[in-house]
């Protein structure tokens, strides 16, 4: 992904909808590609067809609900975990009855108009303030671990690494109430556990959810089948190896920025 250039697709049925808030969002974001959809099948297409780095989606579209295009875009979308806002005069009313799924990143109520969306979107893609946390990172290569370290504490993420799924899931028990704020894991370590083990360990033993504890995984696999399903095990993001700083920083603060957003809706 070019992340000098985000890409935003943004589905209305509505086509003066979809012209104003272009407009806004071309002096917000100047550097941002947008695409326009007037439907869910046009978004379909665009989302199996490039990468993405959020959607802005109508609740109510001519062909589906937002929420169920949200939910193809997280099982079919092979790239990456992207943001997800919906946007309607009537979601308050779908998050009080829990009928807006966990697909959807984020709401905006239209009635706050156009410029505060766009204002909005922005905070996703280009966020005026930097995150710190504090990254569990798992990475058997001591070569590899060094650089990427380095790049990390450049940026002012604390780091603690470990060299296999054992090790880290020993420092993640020793103290369930005080996790990382981020795991970054290797697929492929050593020991008998890979990152997909890691996943299934800390999604479906520990029960531990993307909100609460984000998990970015670095792949040298460019198969799609196999990238897909380190998504549906429960990763937030990927990463292609060779790792590029940039891009990798990026995902790491979007991850900690949301979980810290999660937090403070928890309170």
């Amino acid at each position: 992904m070019d992340l000098q250039h985000p890409h935003l697709v943004i589905v209305d049925g509505s086509k003066m909808v979809r012209r104003v808030l272009l407009g806004m969002m071309a002096k917000t974001l100047p550097d941002a590609v947008i695409t326009e959809c007037e439907n869910g099948e046009q978004a379909k297409a665009v989302l199996l067809s490039q990468p993405v780095h959020l959607l802005v989606t109508a609740l109510v579209l001519s062909d589906m609900d937002g929420d169920a295009l949200a939910r193809f875009a997280r099982e079919h979308s092979t790239q990456t975990y992207f943001p997800i806002i919906v946007v309607s005069g009537d979601v308050q009313q779908r998050l009080e009855n829990r009928s807006l799924s966990a697909d959807v990143t984020d709401y905006f109520d239209k009635t706050w108009g156009m410029e505060s969306l766009a204002s909005f979107i922005k905070g996703y893609l280009a966020p005026d303030e930097e995150v710190s946390g504090d990254v569990l990172y798992i990475e058997d290569s001591k070569v590899v671990a060094a650089a990427t370290i380095r790049m990390m504490k450049k940026h002012g993420l604390g780091v603690q690494h470990a060299v296999s799924v054992e090790e880290a899931m020993s420092l993640i028990d020793a103290d369930p109430e005080m996790l990382p704020d981020i795991v970054l894991s290797d697929v492929y370590l050593k020991g008998d556990l890979t990152g997909m083990d890691l996943l299934r360990l800390i999604r479906q033993d520990r029960r531990i959810g993307k909100q609460r504890l984000p998990v970015v995984v670095m792949t040298g696999d460019a198969d799609p089948r196999n990238q897909s399903q380190l998504i549906q095990l429960g990763a937030n993001d990927l990463v292609q190896k060779p790792v590029e700083e940039r891009l990798l920083v990026t995902k790491l603060l979007f991850q900690l920025r949301m979980g810290r957003r999660n937090r403070q809706h928890a309170r």
